[in-house]
């Protein structure tokens, strides 16, 4: 990387506010990019991303920062004062209290059970993926390659974002028995439907998941289902030849598979679900749009309806109340 991570950043900053063009959004885009390209940092480096992306964050609109929260919310080297800015880890974190000297300890038993507090509970509600966010991470894991894709995995398994619920056991041994038949079958069209159906996912995210040539996000979905690791290399053996055909692949697939924690699969569920929310709703959105202005154009185009056929005509009356020859 170069000296300066964003080199003309105050300039650009000075423009913005003389020419009246708010460019914090694009700049917080932006540098973050660039940051993310790189997996190490120099010092100077890391202190010039704290300082830049600190000013910007509280400035910048909510889609612009969710978007950036996804994105350093999977990236392993994001530094601890921008995760804490972003409300993904705590403040305080990591500072020790000192005790006081000569306290009695306390009596041996449990702790009553406490109810969390409001604070506590919008933090939590806060860890929540709005579609947006969970859109980002949905397209960050399809277009990272295996290595990449690796360490999305690892780094969701200690980020706070809420995780999407288990899947009812008698449920998922149900869905694990169809589609270890369906892939030994070879039946692309019930396997397809049997983990869109089982995972809460559309067809579209249940095909992408198949059609995924990589196999990790067939591993995620296994993963959530808390699949065996036997049943997992059986699918890849019969269900994904191009898969199967290697024993590099099935191997890393499969070390894969055994290291990858529940929480990171159910964060990942969470994100295809949410994502698909954003889609419907960028939709549904468009589809409105576009008929306000249909009717808009529509109102605008309307005229006066003239004499209908067959009408008699106006007859205009003079001042004495006979009719104008």
């Amino acid at each position: 990387m170069s000296k300066s991570l964003f080199p003309g950043f105050d300039g650009l900053m000075t423009l913005s506010r003389r020419e009246g063009v708010d460019v914090r959004p694009t700049l917080l885009r932006v540098l973050t990019d660039l940051y993310v390209q790189t997996g190490t940092h120099s010092d100077d480096e890391q202190r010039q991303f704290v300082e830049l992306a600190t000013r910007l964050i509280d400035q910048v609109d909510d889609a612009t920062r969710a978007a950036v929260k996804a994105r350093l919310a999977v990236y392993p080297q994001t530094p601890v004062p921008i995760l804490q800015k972003l409300g993904l880890v705590a403040t305080q974190e990591g500072r020790r209290v000192p005790l006081a000297r000569g306290l009695p300890a306390p009596p041996a038993g449990p702790s009553p059970a406490r109810a969390p507090t409001e604070a506590e509970q919008r933090m939590a509600a806060d860890m929540a993926m709005q579609p947006k966010e969970a859109a980002e991470i949905h397209d960050i894991f399809f277009r990272a390659g295996a290595s990449q894709r690796a360490l999305i995995l690892h780094n969701l398994a200690q980020t706070p974002l809420k995780a999407a619920p288990r899947i009812p056991t008698v449920r998922a041994k149900r869905a694990i028995q169809i589609l270890e038949m369906a892939a030994i079958a070879g039946d692309v069209e019930n396997f397809t439907f049997e983990l869109g159906d089982s995972l809460i996912l559309p067809s579209r995210a249940a095909a992408q998941i198949v059609d995924d040539a990589g196999g990790e996000a067939l591993a995620v979905a296994a993963r959530a289902l808390d699949m065996p690791s036997p049943v997992f290399q059986r699918i890849l053996l019969f269900f994904k030849p191009e898969i199967g055909t290697s024993v590099n692949a099935v191997y890393r697939l499969s070390r894969l598979y055994d290291r990858l924690a529940e929480h990171s699969a159910l964060v990942m569920l969470a994100a295809w679900r949410g994502s698909t929310l954003a889609v419907t709703r960028a939709k549904y959105q468009a589809a409105l749009h576009d008929g306000e202005r249909q009717r808009a154009r529509g109102g605008a185009s309307q005229t006066r309806p003239g004499a209908q056929p067959g009408s008699a005509p106006g007859v205009r009356k003079g001042t004495g109340g006979s009719s104008d020859r």
